[in-house]
């Protein structure tokens, strides 16, 4: 049986790490983007299994996890919010969050092992037409890691995601790669 090279270390290393513990313990200001094309900066003061407790301008503001789409460095946000284009088609379906993780959009933690080693420029659009251009730079059970243009640092989370591909329009949603089959196995299988 064949094994991708590093990828065992790399999921124990990594995939049940937290964003929001990291943000949390780093006390950063953050930019939030949320659902409904809002978006808050603020600091994690606390969180709960379902929750995080933001003090934004002086106030707290509890923000349900399934609500955030993903997070920068406030210091990014002018540059995080020009490197966003939308597409229209998927704005247009009004798309809200996905409560139930069997409904959400699946990309298989080997399919983004790969890309990480592979420096291949990905394309996610989240659930509101957001679209995130850049290189896949690390991963967890919630969340994607990406840098984008000029450096800026963008963590997507997982259940915020309505498609990924590459430069080519190739799909890497485990749900179409069941059906079209076009995988092509990576170098790093040995």
């Amino acid at each position: 049986m064949t094994q991708l090279q590093g990828f065992s270390d790399y999921k124990k290393e990594h995939y049940e790490s937290s964003c929001f513990t990291t943000l949390e313990e780093s006390g950063e200001e953050t930019l939030f983007l949320l659902h409904g094309q809002k978006s808050m900066t603020g600091t994690i003061t606390r969180q709960t299994t379902y929750d995080i407790h933001v003090t934004s301008n002086g106030e707290e503001v509890v923000i349900p996890k399934v609500d955030v789409k993903g997070h920068a460095k406030a210091s990014s946000a002018e540059v995080v919010n020009k490197l966003i284009k939308t597409d229209k088609k998927v704005s247009a379906l009004e798309l809200g969050p996905i409560h139930a993780p069997a409904h959400r959009n699946f990309i298989k933690n080997k399919t983004l092992y790969p890309l990480i080693k592979e420096k291949q420029v990905m394309l996610i659009t989240l659930l509101e037409g957001e679209i995130l251009k850049g290189l896949v730079e690390n991963f967890s059970r919630y969340d994607i890691e990406m840098r984008m243009k000029g450096g800026v640092e963008l963590t997507v989370l997982r259940q915020a995601i309505y498609d990924i591909t590459d430069k080519k329009g190739r799909c890497y949603l485990k749900s179409f790669q069941k059906q079209a089959r076009d995988w092509k196995r990576s170098e790093l299988y040995a």
